[in-house]
């Protein structure tokens, strides 16, 4: 079981990583990411910067705007530079991208692909530290 996961993910796609934190919680994993772990009057920047020196698996979240953003490279390239994160970093695709315009590690990375339809990808998700996956 993870310590806790952080969420790597553009802004834009909120909505959806919200839904995945709350299947993830609700099956005992611990999340953290900016929508609910950032409070009003933080440094947003050392907030994450102190939540990926802690979590110790990352999900990376994968669209075009994710794709296209500067901090979700930051937190990728911080992530494969640490060997803690070996084997344990997750893409998920949310949206159809490019993502090798990302990285080009993340092609050699196992993907989850959560496109078509979400409860098999969670099963599938969840599988990775064994767990079983009971929708709400």
């Amino acid at each position: 079981m993870p310590n806790e996961v952080f969420l790597s993910h553009s802004s834009v796609d909120r909505a959806f990583v919200t839904q995945l934190a709350k299947v993830m919680r609700g099956h005992g994993i611990p999340v953290w990411y900016s929508e609910t772990n950032i409070r009003g009057a933080q440094q947003w920047h050392d907030e994450i910067g102190a939540a990926l020196r802690r979590c110790d698996w990352l999900i990376l979240v994968l669209s075009p705007n994710a794709v296209a953003s500067k901090w979700v490279k930051r937190e990728l390239l911080f992530c494969l530079q640490e060997d803690r994160f070996d084997g344990r970093i997750i893409p998920i695709i949310h949206k159809t991208c490019e993502h090798d315009d990302l990285s080009w590690t993340l092609s050699q990375l196992q993907m989850v692909d959560f496109r078509n339809h979400f409860d098999t990808a969670c099963r599938e998700l969840l599988r990775t530290w064994g767990i079983g996956y009971a929708p709400a």
